[in-house]
């Protein structure tokens, strides 16, 4: 962000209050000079996690998190639980 925006006079933000929403997916409207309006819809892939800010700094991309998984799998007991609806 730029030096000039004075973010002070905002109150009464919420961290997280739009996740779950942002998380189901989400829709952006671009209105062109044209008149013309494009509409993007943005889901998370099937599989998709999102990390909290603490964890991203330790896990930079994917790669390291599917390594540090793997590396915790041997850890685990044989038999999984499995989920139920």
């Amino acid at each position: 962000m730029r030096r000039g925006y004075d973010f002070r006079s905002l109150k009464g933000g919420v961290r997280g209050k739009y996740y779950k929403a942002y998380h189901a997916g989400h829709t952006v409207k671009i209105h062109k000079s044209d008149g013309t309006t494009v509409i993007n819809q943005y889901k998370l892939e099937d599989g998709a996690v999102m990390l909290d800010r603490d964890v991203r700094e330790y896990f930079p991309d994917a790669a390291a998190v599917n390594n540090a998984l793997r590396c915790l799998i041997p850890l685990m007991p044989k038999k999984r639980k499995t989920k139920t609806a």
